[in-house]
């Protein structure tokens, strides 16, 4: 199960937040970096680290959207979502087992496309006009279960990082919801974060 302590993060189209840098680790290979400052998609910051980024298509079908997906779509349980499963690979190594929910509307419009070529991000905004605008993220230390492991090819319950990203078009109006699990001995996040100001009247802190 997840760790209860997650990371938030809120990031838009703009390079205005503070830095998170994420690090990969492939192999015996050196360690890349990357400054997550904007939204973007797996294929963009694998391009940008020099990698060659592919995707493996698992499934992709209708499915009766459960309370946790029914919330961060802004829609009622039960609702009828498309589904897509996916997983993201760097250089032919496994990085990421992606499952993606979108409203059936857009969703079934993306499944037409062929997703082992083509990024869901590039199809919403280049092919149906749907820009992103910003996107939610929440951050946490899991173990895979059996089909993120399966997929993942890591034995059940190895160290993931498990990523919930909402993403939101104009009007904040919530069109791509995700779970992304990395390979927990594939990737770090790091953070360096401001300390607001304090008055003399102030206290606290370790």
């Amino acid at each position: 199960m997840p760790l209860e302590q997650c990371f938030h993060l809120r990031l838009k189209l703009h390079p205005e937040l503070v830095p998170v840098t994420l690090v990969l680790s492939m192999d015996a290979q050196p360690k890349i970096t990357q400054e997550l400052t904007e939204l973007t998609g797996f294929v963009e910051d694998m391009r940008a680290l020099g990698r060659t980024p592919t995707a493996r298509l698992l499934d992709k079908r209708v499915v009766a959207a459960d309370e946790a997906v029914a919330h961060q779509l802004a829609l009622a349980p039960g609702t009828l979502v498309v589904r897509l499963r996916r997983v993201r690979l760097a250089d032919g190594v496994a990085m990421s087992f992606d499952e993606t929910y979108l409203p059936r509307d857009i969703g079934e419009k993306v499944a037409a496309n062929d997703l082992e070529a083509e990024p869901v991000f590039a199809l919403l905004e280049n092919r149906y006009d749907t820009p992103l605008v910003e996107a939610e993220y929440k951050l946490a230390a899991a173990a895979a279960d059996p089909v993120a492991a399966q997929a993942l090819q890591v034995p059940t319950g190895s160290p993931i990082f498990m990523i919930e990203r909402t993403s939101y078009t104009t009007g904040n109006r919530p069109v791509d919801y995700e779970r992304l699990h990395y390979r927990g001995d594939l990737i770090r996040f790091v953070t360096r974060l401001a300390r607001r100001p304090r008055t003399s009247m102030q206290t606290g802190g370790s």
